[in-house]
């Protein structure tokens, strides 16, 4: 009970602060939006560059941390968007967008905060390792599943172009490209650069919390029950579990495995949605399975914190 109040319910009253916010009108959907344009595409990316910039590459990048998480991600990706198909009748491209809901974990603005409330900043570094290639991954396979059920003739030339292009204009990919090309160059940031950086990213997180409460009062719940509850297991249940289960099997470390699996357990990003509309595919299942999904994470998040100690 002590981990539900005292560290999964702030991050979730700053959402639900913010969902009541645009329930009663008091911020419209554009200022919701410009609040998230902030988050998303600037503060984040600020964060981001930071925390990649000066990770200790040759410590924090372990190859069984990232497997761990990533099987769990790809597998998440792979019933979801099988389940999609076959057991619910969805058009491939649906499926691909369902399959997106079980590879995207909200890594960043759930898992980051909820991490860092239980086990401290000091816990971060393994999140920062599967945050550093989670958009380039799960953009890379979502895209180019979405591009080769699209293709329809496309030249593997054009695809692959698309697939680049793509993935590259995301604003988080480009923070995360820009910390380690800085890292890797051994490049000092000058200090007062770091510190204006520094100002921003940490405003990243809190309004990326309340601007997500304020996007989810769209996404109200209508229809497609079914199909969204199989997506929300894709992402709190699947992805978890094998996380976990591999974490023992590889003999992580108590504090990497308490990174990867909080970050698997949590619930599917707004990215979700976003790669939904992109492609106009499948886009009330994410919308909702988004807004379930979160909600449900309270009670997923607090049963993966009692177990993890």
């Amino acid at each position: 009970m002590q981990a539900l109040v005292q560290v999964v319910l702030p991050v979730f009253l700053v959402i639900g602060f913010g969902y009541a916010i645009a329930w009663r009108n008091i911020m419209s959907s554009e200022t919701v939006e410009g609040l998230m344009t902030f988050a998303q595409k600037i503060a984040i990316p600020c964060l981001l560059f930071r925390a990649i910039s000066s990770l200790d590459l040759s410590q924090e990048f372990d190859l069984r941390l990232l497997a761990s998480f990533y099987t769990g991600a790809l597998t998440g990706f792979s019933v979801g968007l099988l389940g999609a198909r076959y057991l619910f009748g969805r058009p491939w491209t649906d499926s691909v967008a369902i399959g997106f809901i079980g590879l995207f974990s909200n890594s960043v603005l759930l898992g980051l905060p909820i991490t860092e409330r239980a086990y401290g900043p000091d816990a971060l570094s393994a999140n920062f390792t599967i945050i550093a290639l989670h958009s380039p991954f799960c953009y890379a396979v979502g895209i180019t599943a979405m591009e080769i059920a699209r293709a329809r003739g496309k030249s593997p030339l054009l695809l692959f172009g698309s697939i680049v292009k793509s993935i590259f204009s995301n604003a988080l990919v480009i923070g995360i490209v820009l910390g380690f090309a800085v890292n890797l160059s051994g490049l000092p940031t000058p200090e007062v650069v770091a510190n204006a950086l520094d100002l921003v990213a940490r405003a990243g997180i809190p309004a990326a919390l309340f601007g997500l409460g304020g996007v989810l009062w769209r996404y109200r719940p209508e229809g497609d029950l079914l199909t969204i509850a199989f997506a929300c297991a894709m992402s709190l249940i699947v992805h978890p579990l094998i996380t976990f289960g591999l974490s023992n099997a590889l003999d992580l470390s108590q504090a990497q495995m308490r990174s990867a699996v909080l970050t698997a357990a949590m619930a599917p990003g707004v990215n979700a949605y976003i790669f939904a509309d992109m492609y106009g595919c499948a886009k009330r299942v994410a919308a909702t399975s988004v807004l379930v999904g979160t909600a449900l994470t309270v009670l997923t998040a607090w049963g993966w914190l009692t177990l993890l100690g």
